[in-house]
């Protein structure tokens, strides 16, 4: 194939800027943010919470701007919030409801009940917030639980567990500006997983005027101060990025990413030096486009802390002629699903060879055939099935509509994509 993919903006940074909205001194605008159901459910939970959203036009290539009016000062009542299967949701916005008067209930999807939430919950008993769970004392760590805000949060410092998400840390430093004392969060136990995603919210959060200290590892301090209100253009994303760039490997093609940035903190940024270890050959041009071409050859490789891309990684290495081992992803067993145990079983389902590991997957050469490809309500599975249907016969992708999580046009992309295929050795 030989294709040129435009791919809809970063969940990431649209939920991240989205909390930040809600909490700055004025009205904020999203340029070209992304339109999907994790956004939606972050949409959903800030006006719940007091703040407006409305949808305003703009020249982004799917879907309108956004512009929010913050949460009121003094925002006070009851508030439902509906997580879906949003990591996001579920994390960051527990702290912002920690900061208006009123009690806010959390639940979501079955599985998001799975979900570890234990550091966030903790956390906010540690910084004084009643947290009521349907468990013991101790608290069930999980889905669903109430929040009982008093409007003012003290802050200072702060000791947790974030080894389970990154977005334990995330989900504090988003609002630690708004804490009186501001916020000295320490983490303690195994390292952190997914550092990347801390670095973006760092940055985020300077951007906006506010001041962040993270140059002692496992310490960040936030210092109190306003959030300023701001406009800014929302990066595509480029985790989302990476099934289309496989392609290229799967098929021996060319795949074409328009808007490349540059510098970026996303982790997808990875895949310009992941994909050329697989046996790609990857540009930047000075249009910041990102050329991916497959060499018709895919070759296994050792991959470490490949985190949210995992998916990807393991779909091409179910093709490769060699093995690959991939390590530093166990905590992908505490997302959407288990990843580590889905990936494998529908490896093999189809007739690879792969087997799980402490912290990540082994995967050997087999020969693969057709058949069912199990999606567990992941979205990033299903376009792990996608990526293994451009190369082998007979892959059927059981609910590729869960892709709409974070893209809901990946299906009409991805058939636009394939129909510039060519059949083997045609010119």
């Amino acid at each position: 194939m030989d294709a040129t993919v435009e791919v809809p903006a970063s969940k990431s940074l649209t939920n991240r800027y989205l909390i930040l909205a809600a909490l700055a001194d004025g009205p904020s605008r999203l340029r070209g943010p992304l339109h999907s159901r994790d956004a939606q459910l972050m949409v959903d939970a800030l006006e719940s919470l007091g703040a407006r959203v409305e949808e305003v036009d703009g020249d982004g290539t799917f879907g309108p701007d956004l512009l929010v009016t913050p949460i009121p000062a003094g925002a006070s009542g009851d508030a439902s919030v509906d997580c879906g299967l949003a990591g996001t949701v579920m994390r960051f916005v527990p702290p912002l409801a920690a900061l208006r008067s009123g009690r806010t209930s959390f639940d979501g999807d079955p599985h998001a009940r799975r979900r570890p939430m234990g550091a966030v919950i903790r956390a906010l008993r540690g910084l004084g917030v009643k947290v009521q769970d349907d468990s013991d004392d101790s608290g069930q760590g999980a889905l669903p639980f109430t929040v009982a805000g008093g409007s003012v949060v003290r802050g200072g410092r702060l000791v947790i567990d974030a080894s389970a998400s990154s977005q334990f840390v995330s989900a504090l430093l988003l609002v630690g500006a708004r804490f009186t004392d501001g916020l000295h969060l320490e983490h303690v136990g195994k390292p952190v997983p997914s550092l990347d995603h801390i670095a973006m919210t760092v940055r985020v959060l300077r951007d906006v005027g506010v001041e962040v200290d993270d140059s002692v590892p496992n310490h960040w301090r936030v210092a109190p101060g306003r959030i300023s209100a701001f406009d800014v253009r929302i990066e595509p994303d480029l985790s989302n990025a990476g099934p289309f760039l496989a392609a290229a490997l799967a098929t021996g093609g060319t795949v074409r990413i328009p808007h490349w940035p540059a510098e970026t903190t996303q982790v997808g940024q990875k895949w310009r030096t992941i994909l050329p270890q697989l046996g790609a050959d990857v540009a930047l041009t000075e249009d910041s486009t990102l050329v991916v071409r497959g060499t018709g050859t895919i070759t296994g490789a050792e991959l470490a802390d490949t985190s949210e891309l995992a998916p990807t990684v393991a779909a091409l290495c179910a093709l490769a002629r060699t093995a690959s081992v991939l390590t530093g992803i166990g905590h992908l067993r505490g997302h959407e699903t288990d990843r580590l145990a889905a990936l494998v079983a529908e490896i093999t389902r189809l007739g690879g060879d792969a087997e799980e590991t402490d912290d990540g997957i082994i995967i050997r050469p087999a020969a693969l055939h057709g058949g069912p490809f199990h999606t567990y309500e992941d979205h990033r599975m299903a376009t792990a099935g996608a990526i293994l249907g451009l190369a082998v016969d007979g892959v059927d992708v059981e609910n590729i509509a869960t892709t709409g999580k974070t893209m809901p046009q990946f299906p009409q992309l991805w058939e636009a994509m394939a129909a510039t295929a060519k059949p083997s050795g045609s010119r």
